[in-house]
């Protein structure tokens, strides 16, 4: 992109540049979800339409505008900003997992959605949260996963369909 604006649009790469330049002085991070934000809260956060006894845990906060985008989800967030990654030094004070805790334990959050990816550092990321909470008595749950709508079986990896069949669920 950048090579394309110089290239072909510097008046917008310059616009870019100042918009770039606006954004790390103005964006911060939400104080109650470490999303960001160009308020102390977040929009979200803000919010009195939100269900404040569920916090649904994610790692970035695209990924948290993707939740946003199915619709079907009304509570909080709280956003990790990366995942547990010993090979990287990422451990759990990088992700300030001692704020996530003092968050989910206020005493308001009745449930806590584990939303991570399903790579080994997101399931790791999850088992370790999860455990974290259950010693403080705070209900966990973890997003499912299987063979996506409107996915046919023959074109789903195995490993996919193999979790779908573990998970799968009565329909009494």
């Amino acid at each position: 992109m950048a090579y394309h604006l110089l290239q072909h649009d510097r008046t917008r790469a310059g616009i870019l540049a100042e918009s770039l330049e606006q954004a790390l002085q103005a964006v911060r991070h939400c104080q109650r979800c470490n999303t960001f934000s160009e308020n102390e809260l977040c929009e979200r956060c803000a919010s009195a339409r939100r269900d404040p006894s569920l916090l649904c845990i994610v790692e970035t906060p695209v990924d948290m505008n993707m939740m946003e985008q199915s619709q079907a989800y009304n509570g909080l967030y709280y956003v990790l900003m990366g995942r547990l990654s010993p090979l990287d030094g990422i451990g759990p004070r990088e992700l300030k997992l001692d704020r996530l805790l003092a968050r989910a334990s206020d005493g308001v959050v009745r449930e806590v959605i584990l939303a991570t990816n399903y790579t080994n550092e997101g399931e790791a990321t999850a088992h370790y949260i999860s455990e974290l909470l259950h010693g403080r008595g705070i209900g966990v749950s973890r997003i499912a996963r299987g063979v996506p709508v409107g996915g046919e079986l023959e074109y789903v990896d195995s490993g996919t369909l193999a979790q779908a069949v573990r998970e799968r669920r009565s329909l009494d």
